[in-house]
């Protein structure tokens, strides 16, 4: 499950069509990849531009500052170097015509949560790529599996 919350001021991400393309743009990545679509979860976070500080000030209302806290419990690769920068390079295409192509500011950072502490609806996640996650993405829900040899 890649979880995606999105910190931005009022102002930004306006519309239900703004979220919904974005949020689009980020499901599309990762079911490309092979990732049930329901993994991804895309919370935007609406803030008064009082409550963002950078550098101790508020960003200006013209350019204002958007957060992207990334979190990946389904596929790691932080300790392939060559996949790393390549995932990175990718996720800050996929938000460029979100963010800096309409002159917002922004950070962007990917932590990775053990898959072993992740359960959804109670149940562990298969394997990667397993006959059983290939299952979840055709149903697009955690059902109940059991190890397949």
């Amino acid at each position: 499950m890649p979880l995606w919350l999105i910190f931005h001021p009022e102002g930004t991400f306006k519309t239900p069509e703004d979220k919904q393309a974005l949020a689009t743009d980020i499901t599309s990545l990762y079911t490309g990849g092979g990732l049930p679509a329901f993994y991804v979860v895309i919370q935007f976070i609406t803030q008064s531009p009082s409550s963002i500080f950078v550098g101790g000030k508020n960003p200006p209302i013209d350019k204002p500052f958007i957060r992207f806290a990334v979190d990946h419990l389904a596929v790691h690769f932080s300790k392939d170097e060559e996949r790393r920068l390549r995932v990175m390079n990718r996720l800050e295409e996929l938000i460029k015509p979100h963010v800096a192509d309409k002159g917002y500011d922004w950070e962007l950072s990917v932590d990775e949560t053990p898959r072993e502490l992740w359960h959804i609806n109670g149940i562990a996640p298969p394997p990667w790529q397993s006959e059983a996650e290939k299952m979840w993405a055709r149903e697009n829900r955690a059902v109940e599996w059991k190890e397949m040899a």
